[in-house]
């Protein structure tokens, strides 16, 4: 190095050496964030309650963040593709995945590999909302109107009324699973890769019930095409203070189940970046026209910091682990 004349070289080179760790930094360090687009992957089709979630809160993530947020559906395998996908994602805070119950709480418990690891693969962002499981049913198709008939007639049709799911290992199949296994009932299980078709099969009478989430049985139950035999939270739904909570209808205390959804980004993320995107989230929930959709979908805000996601995964580990060796739950 050619020395400066009249500069010592000991405050030379005491004068260069933050310029020389700046260099050293990564440049999404040096970068303001977020400075381009954000891709929020979803493991399910479109049409879901995952992607339903995810729209709603992108959209107006993007507007508080002043950056496109686009969904990116990568569905199939039980979520697992997406998952994956997000998880081997670069970790700058430019991935982001709203996963659900299946993708992060039973899927770790029901099956024995996982191309994703749901604890050490990915850092909790927020507990976004949490969504009631309901009972319906195609009355066209199956004539039963309250849960006490559903379980007398499954008892006398073994296996001839069809479930249908969004798909192995969700909530949607595991409550159903559950169900039968508290009743002593039968039911054959049709899977389907996401909610949206799965929705629209029962509609048409293909299949007769299902155990889903509020998110994507509100339009059909208001119109009429699906009946609501009961809800599977500890408690009444406020817009269907006439609908009993199964606990209620079968005299079981304990039959509690709601499904959630929340969002998480690539372990690695810069912690400034996942304190960020938690405190947007929390705020985005609170906006009026964003609170009021959610409630109109049927699902509740939650929301919260990155350490309550993580405790309430491991906990709804534990609780549907549970719930899948008691009820024999086997990947199909």
């Amino acid at each position: 190095m050619t020395r400066t004349p009249g500069i010592p070289r000991r405050l030379l080179l005491s004068a260069l050496a933050p310029l020389a760790a700046l260099a050293c930094l990564p440049a999404a360090a040096q970068a303001p964030w977020p400075a381009k687009p954000i891709r929020l992957v979803v493991p399910f089709p479109a049409g879901g309650p995952t992607d339903i979630a995810a729209r709603v809160i992108g959209q107006a993530l993007g507007e508080v963040l002043k950056t496109p947020v686009f969904v990116e559906n990568k569905g199939g395998a039980h979520g697992f593709i997406g998952a994956a996908d997000a998880a081997k994602s670069a970790p700058d805070g430019y991935t982001l995945m709203m996963a659900s119950i299946g993708t992060m709480a039973i899927n770790p418990r029901l099956y024995s590999k996982l191309p994703y690891d749901a604890n050490q693969g990915f850092a909790p962002v927020s507990l976004v909302l949490t969504v009631p499981i309901v009972v319906v049913v195609n009355p066209k198709v199956l004539p039963v109107k309250t849960v006490p008939e559903l379980v007398a007639y499954l008892k006398a049709n073994p296996n001839k009324v069809n479930f249908a799911s969004a798909g192995n290992g969700g909530s949607s199949h595991l409550v159903p699973e559950y169900f039968k296994y508290r009743t002593g009932t039968a039911m054959t299980h049709i899977p389907y890769k996401g909610s949206g078709p799965a929705v629209a099969d029962l509609v048409s009478g293909q299949v007769q019930i299902m155990f889903d989430t509020l998110l994507t049985s509100t339009p059909f139950v208001k119109s009429g095409a699906l009946k609501m035999l009961a809800v599977t939270t500890p408690q009444r739904l406020a817009d269907y203070p006439e609908v009993p909570t199964m606990a209620e209808a079968l005299g079981m205390k304990d039959f509690d189940a709601s499904s959630w959804y929340a969002m998480y980004a690539p372990a690695g993320t810069p912690a400034p970046v996942v304190q960020r995107l938690s405190a947007t989230i929390d705020a985005v929930l609170k906006q009026p026209a964003v609170a009021q959709r959610l409630a109109e979908l049927g699902a509740v805000p939650v929301g919260g910091p990155p350490e309550r996601l993580a405790a309430f995964q491991r906990a709804e580990q534990d609780k549907w682990g549970k719930v899948i060796q008691a009820a024999d739950v086997r990947p199909d």
